[in-house]
């Protein structure tokens, strides 16, 4: 079964590696700067040039300075709208590391505890086994996709996920959520809870255990604990200026084509749903797997708490737990040496992974076409989003990135 980010590192990179923005003597961390600049302007001119990508934001930061930022392409290639360091992109399961940090803060905060059955918060959500009977899922297995939940795009056509017409969060403008999680609920398990991991739609229902818990809205939590703190002004379940939104586009031949209103983009053996849409339509449920909107500067800003310990959003012991592997390597979350933590992926492996990145980098993506990743032990912090569904999150790009940064051959 394919799982989604699987194949988000499909560039493996060759083992020899320096990780060239290491520190050394100031002349050769210019020098390396210098060099890993020149790299990352060749991965995103040819990526561009050879119409895998429509447009990119990429930033690299360590040590919290930012050591390259570029934005290239257009944002909309028909208006010929050039592609700006605050353009907002509909991030997409970028969504997921942030709604998961709000849930941690809840956590920290004594409203409610990982081991919660999610009954005790949606009483009337209570998925059974393919025999009838109705496990225990924890808040944990939600958090960690090993609830038994799956997605409507992983489970192969005319699955009960597609008889009730059960939304991954990208689609369907308008849905409801409590309807969502209806259809969800009547859909078989994969798996008993805690056997197993499987990318699903925990993080969704989430979303209606932290509304339940703190008897506000996702968007109101998300802002309050978050956005709010960390001054991420364009990140949210809205659009604060439709105009700076990037049109998305999917992979097509002889150039990625414009993503419209139901479209059914291929993804391995089975198909993504989109509705763009969604974005702007207030009508539709706060997806927490899926439905944020925001820029590159603000994942940054996200991601760049969680390296230094939290502040002002967590607990240092608290990210250190989320930066810990919970599922084991075995479930290849993002191929071979790849865990999964709490809201992203973690390396287990580089070596089996092929991989520069060190052992303990978190990383995940976005199906609108991102990729990011947090190498705690090289103090590197990377964001590529682009408007290129799938090339930005599962093609040749992310790995590219990956590989101009820590000086991997990639001419």
């Amino acid at each position: 079964m394919l799982q989604p980010l699987v194949c988000a590192v499909l560039a493996m990179a060759t083992p020899a590696y320096a990780a060239v923005l290491q520190i050394a003597p100031t002349e050769t961390r210019q020098a390396a700067r210098i060099m890993a600049t020149a790299r990352l302007d060749a991965v995103i001119d040819r990526a561009i040039a050879e119409k895998r990508i429509v447009g990119t934001v990429v930033l690299v930061m360590q040590d919290g300075a930012v050591v390259y930022q570029r934005a290239a392409g257009f944002a909309d290639r028909d208006a010929r709208t050039p592609m700006r360091s605050d353009t907002i992109f509909r991030l997409a399961s970028i969504s997921k590391p942030i709604v998961s940090v709000a849930l941690m803060r809840l956590v920290e905060e004594g409203r409610l505890s990982l081991d919660d059955p999610v009954t005790r918060w949606l009483p009337d959500f209570q998925p059974h086994m393919p025999d009838g009977t109705t496990p225990v899922i924890t808040l944990r297995q939600l958090l960690t996709h090993s609830s038994g939940l799956s997605y409507r795009f992983i489970e192969p056509a005319g699955s009960a996920y597609d008889r009730l017409n059960v939304s991954d969060g990208l689609d369907q403008p308008g849905l409801g959520l409590a309807e969502n999680l209806k259809r969800l609920e009547q859909a078989p398990l994969v798996y008993p809870p805690g056997t197993s991991w499987r990318y699903s739609l925990g993080i969704d229902v989430l979303g209606g255990v932290i509304a339940k818990a703190s008897g506000k809205s996702l968007p109101e939590i998300v802002a309050e604990t978050v956005t709010g703190p960390l001054g991420m002004e364009d990140t949210g379940f809205s659009v604060r200026e439709p105009e700076r939104l990037a049109t998305p586009y999917a992979d097509g031949t002889p150039q990625p084509e414009e993503i419209t209103d139901g479209m059914a983009v291929p993804l391995g053996d089975g198909v993504v749903r989109f509705a763009p849409g969604r974005a702007l339509d207030p009508s539709s449920y706060p997806s927490g797997g899926g439905g944020m909107v925001g820029t590159a500067d603000d994942i940054v800003r996200f991601l760049e708490a969680v390296r230094t310990g939290g502040g002002p959003i967590l607990a240092p012991s608290t990210v250190a737990d989320m930066m810990t592997d919970h599922i084991g390597p075995s479930a290849q979350t993002q191929g071979p040496g790849w865990g999964f933590g709490y809201g992203w992926a973690v390396l287990d492996d580089p070596e089996v992974g092929h991989t520069p990145q060190a052992k303990g980098t978190i990383q995940w993506g976005g199906a609108y076409g991102h990729s990011w990743f947090v190498d705690p032990v090289h103090r590197l912090t990377v964001v590529a989003l682009t408007n290129t569904t799938f090339e930005g999150m599962s093609g040749a790009f992310p790995g590219e990135v990956r590989d101009a940064v820590y000086g991997g051959a990639v001419d």
